[in-house]
């Protein structure tokens, strides 16, 4: 009899893509990630409201084809990265299996005290009482279950892909308990319901390439993410302290700054992308580090200029 038990992938996991060759179509994996850190975030809001969510890729693995993800968190507006509550991979881990599983053959639940154990055929997936309910928290978002929905059917775009599963590193053996083709294949009937293009906003930070120097809907040029993008700054409130002169800004200067993203999905593989961005709050200006004139060799930064609370 296969067992996985669900604590051993609360801390992150491996997607195991199980082909003849240790490669996989680029669509295939990209939608997966993209499709599963939408399905991440989604449970994060109801399990953990008011925090921010971030999937990451940690490693690839070799065998068929892995890659191992983990999650971070950082609370709004403070900018300080945490560990995520385990919570939110373990439910999601979870509902792959116990969702996919039950495509096939009706799964029995047994609830024990502090552990539940859902059977299907010769599988056994055991969970904590504490993922198990808040897994049918989040089983009733719609938008959780279109997500992992879409991440399965994704797996399915390469035609070299037999089989997928969830193992705890990208070192070990294949997982004990493989999702076979034929059921990711097996989509639910929940209409599409997506938007062409959203919006998402984000807390950042971003460094001054290029300021615009008056109240307008110019765009100026940060640094974000390594990347550089052309964004107005549409905060009334930050261009207030500007000419009032309560602020002075040079290029490397930085803001911290929500950032509203505009996206748009692609029909095919349901990625988004970004097309444009806008600077919406202004939280801080952060001077870029100078020479003290009075020692060469130290540094000093300007006291940071609180331009409006964040709550």
């Amino acid at each position: 009899m296969a067992e996985l038990r669900i604590s051993s992938l609360s801390e992150g996991f491996a997607l195991y893509f199980e082909t003849p060759e240790q490669r996989i179509n680029a669509y295939a994996l990209a939608s997966t990630l993209v499709a599963l850190a939408d399905a991440a975030k989604a449970a994060n809001r109801r399990l953990n409201d008011g925090t921010e969510l971030e999937i990451v890729v940690e490693a690839l693995g070799g065998g068929s084809f892995r890659v191992r993800i983990t999650a971070l968190i950082r609370e709004s507006g403070l900018f300080v990265k945490q560990a995520v509550p385990t919570i939110v991979l373990a439910v999601l881990a979870n509902y792959i299996y116990d969702h996919t599983l039950a495509k096939k053959d009706p799964i029995q639940i047994q609830v024990l005290t502090d552990e539940v154990i859902v059977t299907q055929g010769d599988d056994r997936v055991i969970v904590s009482r504490q993922v198990h309910e808040a897994t049918q928290v989040v089983s009733s978002d719609p938008d959780f279950t279109r997500h992992v929905d879409r991440m399965l059917g994704s797996v399915t775009i390469d035609d070299r892909v037999t089989g997928f599963g969830l193992s705890a590193t990208v070192t070990g053996p294949p997982p004990e308990i493989m999702l076979p083709r034929e059921l990711l294949e097996i989509r639910d009937s929940i209409p599409d319901e997506e938007a062409k293009t959203r919006i998402v906003e984000e807390d950042c930070d971003l460094q001054i390439v290029k300021a615009i120097l008056e109240r307008s809907k110019r765009k100026w040029e940060f640094k974000w993410r390594g990347v550089t993008i052309a964004a107005p700054i549409t905060d009334p409130n930050f261009y207030t302290d500007f000419s009032s002169h309560s602020i002075t800004i040079a290029p490397g200067d930085e803001f911290q700054a929500r950032l509203a993203i505009k996206q748009k999905r692609d029909d095919f593989s349901g990625i988004y992308t970004n097309t444009s961005y806008e600077v919406i709050t202004v939280y801080r200006h952060i001077p870029k580090m100078q020479p003290s004139p009075d020692n060469s060799r130290s540094l000093r930064r300007e006291k940071p200029l609180l331009l409006q609370t964040c709550y």
